[in-house]
């Protein structure tokens, strides 16, 4: 196996190629010395010029580091991902239309992956119809340069789908614990795994290069066969980072990559204020054994606060990158998790959550309007992109959507949302129930758009809810306070009073036990 410098891979890139990247926000699993070392060469250069960078889930620190490497005029000519929120760099270049922009939804991103690795024509399904990415709306660019049609509305059998079109990749950067000397990957210091097998195994069948980013070299056959990640056929090159972090932040926590286990209930109490409220309200939702997923932002919250009943062993939380259980990590580390009970690789995730294994999305909004849509991925200036947002809402069985009412005074309930990347009417025609928790109000998704059915104690219907949104919603006729017990200093009792369902599976084990 050919050990090469970063420089040297950087070097391996020529004008106008495909690069296809692992990894996942705030530096899990991400060859960040790969594109160090391709945005070095370029400033001392002028080359490699009009790359295509390619990657399922936003890269970065919310600084430069991650794709913000690429963030370089000329460097790139698009950019195809999950979101831009982890590389603001990226995220300007699309603003000052100097590249072409795309962002699809994480999960078809990381499942089209495999369908690449196959051979196959691309990915058919559901996800994003209705939504920005549907090319009846924007087709998911989000620059004026973005002209090509990356997504096709198609029908089968008499039914309507999205078809994402695959690439040609020429270089693929991965990313893994350690190697062997015959370039065997393994990830079991990693805080996630992804979809590094299928990336490099589409590159391998597009007539790629595969460079893989590892902190150690190990002797041959010294890393068991289960824990290769990525075997040694399909890598070209390594590059060895002795001083490769877990995360952006973290150095290596035994808690997220499995290795030891912390108490969950460790997991900090949040500080009084709007987060607070709305995180309990949504975990008011929660039932023993549900199987959720929590959104980045406010509502990462529910984690902390299930913690602080003591039902956080009750429920399950999951997380899209591919951890089950535990306790997710919220911030720049969003993405890993604290003690979970199960690592898979990401497309299988989306799998579960495409087939509606959620029973609850927990998932945080930038605004919301009068026909029920939610925009995450573009507002105030700002291209986001959706993430894993679009697979999660539109597959959950019920979803609870939070926010504040309010940003810097500003409603965040408009009469129209300025990018839909969720549609209320298409989760009406399926009906998929839907809550908006705020810190003064909660509505649900009724038939003609959000109606308001809880309001915060103390607080003015008129002046204080209604007043501080763009439109005026449909009110409930048996419209009623907020629970007092969550706006308390204390615990509200959640665990006294879980509700309890029985597994799906119950109805059918019962008379086989019997």
């Amino acid at each position: 196996m050919k050990i090469i410098s970063a420089a040297d891979a950087a070097r391996l890139l020529q004008d106008g190629d495909t690069l296809l990247i692992g990894g996942s926000g705030g530096g899990h699993a991400v060859p960040d010395a790969l594109l160090a070392a391709v945005g070095e060469r370029f400033r001392g250069t002028g080359t490699p010029r009009g790359l295509t960078a390619l990657h399922p889930v936003g890269l970065g620190d919310g600084k430069t580091r991650g794709a913000g490497h690429l963030a370089q005029d000329g460097l790139l000519k698009r950019v195809v991902s999950g979101t831009f929120v982890n590389s603001p760099g990226i995220a300007q270049l699309a603003l000052d239309e100097k590249i072409e922009a795309y962002t699809l939804p994480q999960g078809s991103m990381s499942q089209l992956m495999r369908e690449m690795a196959a051979g196959r024509p691309g990915l058919l399904t559901r996800i994003g119809l209705h939504s920005f990415v549907d090319p009846r709306l924007q087709g998911g660019r989000q620059s004026r340069r973005a002209t090509e049609d990356l997504v096709e509305l198609v029908e089968f059998r008499g039914e309507e789908y999205l078809f994402y079109r695959p690439f040609r990749v020429d270089v693929a950067f991965v990313r893994g614990s350690a190697a062997d000397e015959d370039g065997n990957i393994s990830m079991e210091h990693e805080a996630v795994t992804l979809e590094m097998l299928s990336i490099a195994q589409a590159a391998r069948r597009s007539g790629g290069i595969v460079v893989a980013q590892v902190k150690r070299i190990v002797p041959r056959g010294s890393i068991h066969p289960k824990m290769v990640k990525v075997p040694g056929i399909l890598v070209d090159a390594l590059v060895v980072d002795p001083d490769q972090w877990q995360t952006y932040e973290t150095e290596d926590s035994p808690a997220y990559s499995g290795h030891a286990r912390v108490a969950l209930e460790d997991v900090p109490r949040l500080p009084p204020g709007p987060r607070r409220i709305v995180a309990r309200r949504g975990a008011c939702e929660l039932f023993e054994g549900a199987i959720c997923n929590l959104g980045s932002g406010i509502s990462t919250g529910i984690a902390n606060v299930a913690a602080e009943e003591g039902v956080l062993r009750r429920v399950c939380l999951t997380n899209e990158q591919g951890n089950i259980g535990g306790a997710p990590a919220s911030g720049n580390e969003a993405g890993a998790a604290r003690s979970p009970d199960a690592q898979i690789d990401q497309p299988y995730q989306f799998d579960f959550y495409d087939g509606g294994g959620l029973d609850l999305a927990f998932l945080s909004f930038a605004e919301f309007d009068a026909e029920g849509n939610v925009n995450v991925s573009r507002f105030g200036g700002r291209i986001v992109g959706p993430g894993g947002f679009i697979n999660i809402s539109q597959g959950a069985r019920a979803v609870v959507f939070g926010g504040t009412l309010t940003a810097n005074g500003a409603p965040k309930a408009v009469q129209r949302v300025e990018q839909v990347t969720f549609s209320g009417r298409f989760a009406r025609e399926r009906s998929q129930p839907v809550l908006y928790v705020t810190e003064r109000a909660v509505f649900r998704l009724g038939e003609f758009g959000p109606e308001l059915i809880e309001i915060a104690p103390g607080l003015d219907l008129e002046s204080q809810v209604i007043g501080a949104m763009g439109f005026r919603p449909r009110i409930s006729p048996a419209l009623r306070r907020m629970d007092a017990g969550l706006f308390a200093e204390g615990p509200m009792g959640l665990a006294d009073r879980l509700p309890v369902r029985p597994p799906r599976a119950a109805a059918r084990l019962a008379p086989a036990i019997a």
